[in-house]
């Protein structure tokens, strides 16, 4: 199990697309959000996927705390909560 600290997660929409981005990596079995501690937990067999998962976040607009948080960030990040409420509220 990884547990990273991630910014910019808001809300639902944020954890859906996230979710969604990380299933799409090899070796990535389960995805959990916490979006009250604005954790990310994914389950995997083997840990070297972290270098990719950390980048999957960071290009969602969803860095670890303590990388760099740019404008280009934040605004990903909407674009992904966005995405992420669309796919919610057609379900």
């Amino acid at each position: 199990m990884i547990t990273l600290e991630i910014l910019n997660l808001k809300c639902g929409g944020c954890a859906n697309s996230i979710k969604k981005g990380l299933l799409t990596i090899d070796g990535v079995l389960d995805v959990n959000v916490d979006l009250e501690a604005s954790k990310v937990e994914v389950e995997t067999k083997d840990n070297s996927v972290l270098t990719e998962v950390k980048n999957k976040l960071s290009l969602m607009g969803y860095p670890e705390v303590g990388d760099a948080n740019t404008i280009i960030h934040k605004a990903k990040s909407f674009v992904s909560c966005a995405t992420g409420r669309m796919t919610t509220e057609s379900k």
